[in-house]
């Protein structure tokens, strides 16, 4: 499986996590199979070819939700698809559908909505994100979440009191907002855990736990693996071959 993800512009900060493309290494008849970890994200996805699978068939274009394990999913060795990975307030910039309705789950997307119309290919993505930004009311509380340690860091640089912060939590993402800070960052060490030039105990220093055995114990509870093992099967947010 071929994992890529584009560079981001400035304008998308904050909103946009990541434009990735994937692409299988096989034939229509091959299936290969992956775990999709936590990432704090809601994910719209246009697959362009082959067939894929969570639970059942998925549509060319679809949402996931917001996840608190890693989901398997199945895709023919000819699949491509291309995704956007959208923090949860940028999705209600452009969704009238809350983040908790399909929390743990896919919804296929219609191709006329602002979520929906997502480009065919790369290189029309970013100006269609920028254009559709733009014409949203924006969500600026969410500007605060992604450099914060802790509930207290949301509520200092904000501005707004703690009870708002966690109300603004559940109606945006719909996890509390200590919850929610944990898997931002999971995500983090995700994504570092296959950089082999420190070690596991740095890496966890760097994202902020205590030490090496609370990031393994984060990693047991969201990747369903120890770090270790992670770092051997990792490809971006995605976990490959047998748990």
């Amino acid at each position: 499986m071929d994992y890529a993800e584009l560079p981001l512009p400035p304008a998308l900060d904050g909103l946009v996590a990541a434009i990735w493309t994937i692409a299988g290494d096989g034939t229509v008849r091959d299936w290969i199979e992956q775990d999709a970890t936590p990432d704090g994200c809601i994910e719209i996805i246009r697959r362009t070819h082959g067939r894929s699978i969570w639970g059942e068939e998925q549509p060319p274009l679809f949402a996931t939700g917001l996840n608190l394990a890693p989901v398997r999913f199945r895709m023919s060795g000819d699949a491509r698809f291309i995704g956007i990975r959208l923090w949860p307030w940028a999705w209600t910039m452009l969704s009238d559908l809350p983040c908790p309705a399909f929390a743990g789950r896919w919804i296929a997307l219609d191709e006329t909505s602002v979520a929906g119309s997502l480009p065919d290919e790369p290189d029309g993505i970013v100006p269609h994100l920028i254009e559709a930004f733009a014409a949203a009311p924006s969500q600026p509380l969410g500007a605060h979440v992604l450099a914060a340690a802790s509930v207290a860091d949301i509520v200092r640089t904000s501005g707004h009191g703690h009870r708002m912060v966690q109300r603004w939590f559940e109606r945006v993402v719909g996890l509390p907002p200590r919850s929610y800070l944990r898997l931002i960052r999971f995500r983090k060490a995700m994504a570092d855990v296959a950089e082999p030039a420190t070690t596991l105990a740095d890496k966890a220093a760097r994202h902020g736990f205590a030490d090496q055995a609370h990031m393994a114990r984060d990693f047991r509870l969201l990747a369903r693996t120890a770090p270790r093992a992670a770092r051997a099967k990792a490809k971006g947010p995605f976990l490959t071959g047998e748990r």
